[in-house]
């Protein structure tokens, strides 16, 4: 464990429009961003060429904007196309990868796309209820209980 009384540790680093701790790991630190599992963060490490179990708060300008530019461009960094969150885009049909806002926003359109279309799963989303094939007949009730109710005298 490195010494976090030097003076070159941050407490708090901003990457990619997120504050991670200092005294977090780097691998485990970068999963705080929406759109990037523990795979995909060790994967980007490696090939941005920094060592998973460094600290975020001993990380130099220098490998902070090498993160950066690599979650901004994957593909050029070295992470293989399957690796990457957004596959085959139904409108465009490019394999992106999708963080934060954007991902949320594109997850949305998908499922309004499916609403509009009727689709089986669309018609799921609509009504509130499961999507994926779960059972329904004891779980999933979102509303109040349901028993027998007593006779009012």
């Amino acid at each position: 464990m490195e010494n976090f009384n030097a003076t070159n540790f941050r407490h708090l680093v901003r990457i990619f429009s997120n504050d991670l701790p200092g005294d977090e790991v780097i691998a485990l630190a970068l999963t705080r961003i929406k759109g990037i599992s523990r795979r995909t963060s060790i994967s980007l490490l490696r090939a941005v060429g920094i060592p998973e179990n460094t600290r975020v708060g001993f990380l130099t300008n220098d490998q902070v904007e090498r993160i950066e530019e690599a979650l901004a461009d994957p593909l050029a960094a070295g992470l293989p196309e399957w690796m990457l969150n957004r596959r085959l885009d139904p409108e465009t049909g490019e394999t992106t990868m999708l963080l934060e806002s954007e991902l949320l926003l594109q997850r949305k359109t998908d499922i309004d796309r499916m609403i509009r279309k009727r689709t089986w799963r669309g018609v799921r989303h609509s009504r509130g209820l499961k999507v994926r094939g779960q059972r329904t007949k004891s779980t999933g009730r979102k509303s109040g209980s349901l028993g027998v109710s007593r006779k009012k005298k």
